[in-house]
C-alpha cells in the first residue's frame, strides 16, 4: 500500500459503494451498550481500547480512519450525539457508567480506608527517615571513609568540620519543625471549623498513603478495564500473506497489493481492505490458507473473515476483528417485549460477525436449520416460530420427531401439535396424526390456489397472496409449519408410512411456499436417510429449503447437506466453526441474501419462551384466531373400515382374489385412501385378522385371501 490512495474508480471494476455503504448506512440509534460489548469482549463497561501494537511511522497510510462518506470525511457532530434518540443513549451511557463506578467504589470504601491507613503509617515512618538520613547528611559517609583510606587527614578533618555544621543547622530546623507541629497543630485543630479539619486529615492520609504503598500495589483498583486488541496494518498483512504463501515480495509480479485503503469498519469492531493476489492466485487459495493468514497476523482465526469481490477472481475484502465476535453473545431476543409482530416483516434473528443486526424474512421462504446436538439448531428454530407466534394471523403447526420438552408451551399457540414417531404420554398415535396434519395442509394448499384463482384481478393482480388479502380472507391465512428433527419420520418401521409422508412432504416444500405455507425444518442428520423412493423424496425435500442455516456441523460432508454444495466452493464449511459453550448458536445463514453473514443468534431459553407465547396467546385471543389443538380440539381423523373395504371389492361368485387384484381394486374404488396401495401394504394391514392362503384365480395360483376368511373377521369383531 502506498501513500498515494488508490482512483475511487479501480480499472478492474471494483464496486467501492459495496464497501463504503457499511459506513455511510449508519443505524438510526447508536446500540452503545451492544458497541461497547463488541468492543471490549466481556467488559462491556470498557471505554479504551489499547492496541497491543503500535502503528509504525510510514507517511501516507490511512489506517482507523472512520469516515462518514465516500471521501473520508468524519461528520462534524459525532454520530452518538447526532439525533435525540442518540443523545438520549449517550447521556445514558455515560450515566450508567457513573453510577457503575460510584457503585464499585462504594462497596469498597471500608476496604479503601483500611489500606490507607495501614500504607499512611508506613508513608509516616518513610517520612520520618527520611527527615532523619536529610538531619545526619549520611551521604557524606563515603567520602569520610574515602579520604581516610587516602592517609589523608586534612580532607577529613574539613570533611567532618563540615559534617557538623550542616547537622547543627539542620536539627535546629527539624527541632522548629517538631515544636511548629506540636504547638501549631492542637491549635489548628480547635480552631478551624470541622470540615477543614476533616479535609485537612484525609489530604494528609490520602498523602502518607501514597508514600508509603509499593508502586505496583494501587490502593483503587479501576472499576472499568480498557480493552485491548491486536492493531493490524499494511506491513502485517503483507507478512501474513506471504507466510501463507499467496506471494512473494521480490518475484517478479507476485506481490500482494491493495485495492483500497485501509479503514476502520462502520461498527469500529475491526479493519478492512480490499485484497488483490497476485495473478494466477484464486478465491480458493486464500480460503485454504485462511489458517495461516490468522497465524501471520498473530490472530484467532475466528477474527478473520473473508469477502469474495465479483469484480475478480483473485479479489476479496479482508476484515479482522479486534476480538473474536462469535464468543461475545448476541443477547436475549427483543421478543421478549411481548408486542405483536407482522409475519410480512423480518424476523429479528440475531448478529453478524460486525455487530449488525441480522433479520429474516420468512414469507414465501422455507428454512432448514442443521447441527450437531446441543450447538442451539432447536434453539434458533424455535426463535423464528416464536416470532410468528407473535402475529396472531399466523396458523402454526409443530410437529417435533425428537420428542423434547423445548416445544411444549407452543400448545398455547399452536393449531396442531405432534410428538415423536411412537405413542407416548403427549401423542397417543403420532404418524397417523402428523400424516393427517399433513393431509390437512395439503387440502389448505389447494384452496388457498383453487380460492385465488377465483378473485378477480383487481383485487388479486399477481394471483398470490397478500399481507391484505391474508387479513380479509380467513382460508388466506399464513401457515408455518414446523418440522423438528424430519428425518425421524423417514426413518418409520412402515415403508407405506414412510413413502406417504415423504411424498406429503414434497408437495408441501414444492406448492407451499407460494401458497403462503412456510415451512422450518431442522436435523441433526441431514443425509444418508431412507432408500429408493424415500431416499429420493428425503433428499429433494432437504434440498429445496430456500434459505439454509448451519451450525457447527461434525464433518464437511454434513456441512454442505446442509448448506448445499455449492456453499463450500464459496468458503463455507460449518464444520470449520468454532466449538465451545461460548459458539452456541453460532452459524452460517446462507441464501436468505447475497451476503452470508456468520450469525450470533439471540437467546430466548424455555423461561423466555413461556413468556412469549403466553403474551402471542392473548394476542390471539383478542384477534379471534386462536384454533385447533389451543383451544382443545382434537384431530379429525377418516378413519377407513379395511376389512368391510376389502369385502367390497369381492363381486359375487367370487370365493378369493389375489392380494394384487385387491390393492388394483381398492385403488380404482378408493382412491383417496387406497391410491398407493401395494398387495403386500394390504396384505399387512389384514394379517392379523385374515389369513394369507394360495388362492386359484383363471388358473393362476398366488397368495391372497378368500372371502369366507374375511367374512369370519367381520363376524368375530361383531361378537367382540
Amino acid at each position: 500500500m502506498t501513500s498515494d490512495e488508490p482512483d475511487r474508480e479501480h480499472p478492474n471494476g471494483f464496486d467501492w459503494s459495496k464497501y463504503e455503504s457499511e459506513v455511510a448506512d449508519v443505524a438510526d440509534v447508536v446500540d452503545l451498550g451492544a458497541a461497547r460489548a463488541r468492543r471490549d469482549g466481556t467488559n462491556a463497561d470498557s471505554h479504551f481500547d489499547i492496541p497491543l501494537d503500535e502503528e509504525p511511522e510510514r507517511g501516507g497510510v490511512l489506517v482507523d480512519a472512520p469516515p462518514a462518506d465516500a471521501k473520508g470525511r468524519r461528520p462534524i457532530i459525532p454520530t452518538r450525539l447526532l439525533g435525540w434518540q442518540n443523545f438520549k443513549a449517550t447521556v445514558r451511557d455515560i450515566a450508567e457508567d457513573a453510577l457503575h463506578r460510584a457503585g464499585y467504589h462504594a462497596v469498597r470504601a471500608p476496604w479503601y480506608a483500611m489500606q490507607a491507613g495501614f500504607w499512611a503509617t508506613v508513608g509516616l515512618f518513610k517520612v520520618v527517615g527520611r527527615q532523619l538520613r536529610w538531619w545526619w547528611l549520611s551521604e557524606q559517609y563515603g567520602l569520610r571513609q574515602a579520604a581516610a583510606d587516602a592517609n589523608d587527614p586534612a580532607t577529613w578533618y574539613k570533611l567532618h568540620r563540615e559534617v557538623k555544621a550542616t547537622r547543627a543547622w539542620r536539627g535546629i530546623v527539624l527541632a522548629a519543625e517538631t515544636a511548629a507541629l506540636a504547638i501549631g497543630g492542637p491549635v489548628a485543630y480547635a480552631m478551624a471549623p470541622w470540615w477543614v479539619t476533616g479535609l485537612a486529615a484525609a489530604g494528609l492520609v490520602c498523602g502518607l498513603a501514597r508514600l508509603g504503598r509499593p508502586q505496583d500495589k494501587p490502593i483503587l483498583r479501576p472499576a472499568v478495564v480498557a480493552g485491548r486488541y491486536r492493531r493490524v496494518n499494511p506491513d502485517i498483512i503483507l507478512r501474513a500473506y506471504y507466510a501463507a504463501g499467496l506471494g512473494h515480495p521480490d518475484k517478479p509480479n507476485q506481490q500482494v497489493t491493495f485495492g483500497s485503503t485501509m479503514s476502520r469498519d462502520a461498527s469500529g469492531s475491526g479493519s478492512q481492505v480490499v485484497i488483490d493476489l497476485p495473478y494466477g492466485k484464486t478465491w480458493e487459495h486464500v480460503l485454504n490458507a485462511k489458517g495461516a493468514i490468522a497465524s501471520g497476523l498473530d490472530v484467532s482465526v475466528n477474527q478473520v473473515f473473508l469477502t469474495r469481490d465479483p469484480s475478480s477472481h483473485r479479489r476479496h475484502v479482508l476484515f479482522v476483528a479486534d476480538r473474536d465476535p462469535l464468543a461475545i453473545p448476541a443477547g436475549r431476543t427483543p421478543l421478549l417485549d411481548g408486542k405483536v409482530r407482522d409475519i410480512w416483516t423480518e424476523a429479528p434473528f440475531g448478529l453478524d460477525e460486525r455487530g449488525r443486526k441480522v433479520g429474516l424474512l420468512l414469507m414465501w421462504v422455507s428454512v432448514m436449520v442443521g447441527a450437531q446436538p446441543r450447538k442451539g439448531k432447536t434453539f434458533a428454530t424455535r426463535l423464528l416460530a416464536l416470532f410468528a407466534a407473535l402475529d396472531p394471523y399466523v396458523r402454526l403447526i409443530v410437529v417435533d420427531g425428537k420428542m423434547s420438552p423445548d416445544w411444549d408451551k407452543f400448545r398455547l399457540v399452536a393449531h396442531r401439535m405432534v410428538f415423536g414417531t411412537v405413542p407416548n404420554s403427549r401423542d397417543n398415535d403420532p404418524v397417523e396424526h402428523l400424516l393427517e396434519v399433513l393431509r390437512e395442509v395439503k387440502a389448505h394448499i389447494q384452496e388457498v390456489n383453487d380460492f385465488l384463482s377465483s378473485l378477480s384481478t383487481v383485487e388479486c393482480p399477481e394471483g398470490k397472496i397478500t399481507r391484505e388479502l391474508s387479513r380479509k380472507y380467513p382460508q388466506l391465512a399464513v401457515w408455518m409449519l414446523v418440522m423438528e428433527e424430519f428425518q425421524a419420520y423417514y426413518e418409520l418401521d412402515s415403508q407405506e408410512q414412510n413413502k406417504e409422508i415423504a411424498a406429503l412432504l414434497s408437495y408441501i416444500m414444492a406448492v407451499g411456499p407460494s401458497a403462503g405455507v412456510i415451512l422450518l425444518s431442522s436435523s441433526q442428520k441431514p443425509s444418508g436417510v431412507g432408500a429408493g423412493d424415500v431416499g429420493r423424496l428425503f433428499n429433494r425435500y432437504r434440498d429445496n429449503h430456500a434459505v439454509r442455516f448451519a451450525l457447527k456441523c461434525g464433518n464437511r460432508v454434513v456441512s454442505e447437506a446442509v448448506l448445499g454444495g455449492e456453499a463450500y466452493s464459496e468458503g463455507y464449511d460449518a464444520s470449520a466453526l468454532p466449538s465451545g459453550p461460548q459458539y452456541r448458536g453460532v452459524g452460517y445463514l446462507y441464501g436468505a441474501s447475497d451476503d452470508t453473514p456468520t450469525v450470533r443468534t439471540y437467546l430466548a431459553d424455555h423461561t423466555d419462551a413461556e413468556k412469549i407465547l403466553t403474551a402471542a396467546r392473548k394476542h390471539r385471543q383478542a384477534a379471534g384466531t386462536l384454533s385447533g389443538a389451543a383451544i382443545g380440539e382434537t384431530i379429525t381423523r377418516d378413519l377407513r373400515d379395511t376389512l368391510a373395504d376389502v369385502r367390497s371389492v369381492f363381486l359375487a361368485g367370487e370365493n378369493g382374489l389375489h392380494w394384487a387384484t385387491i390393492a388394483a381394486r381398492l385403488a380404482d374404488a378408493l382412491p383417496e385412501h387406497y391410491a398407493d396401495i401395494t398387495a403386500d401394504a394390504i396384505s399387512a394391514q389384514l394379517r392379523d385378522r385374515v389369513p394369507s392362503v394360495n388362492v386359484k384365480v383363471r388358473g393362476e395360483v398366488l397368495r391372497g385371501a378368500r372371502v369366507s376368511d374375511v367374512d369370519t373377521a367381520i363376524d368375530r369383531r361383531k361378537s367382540a
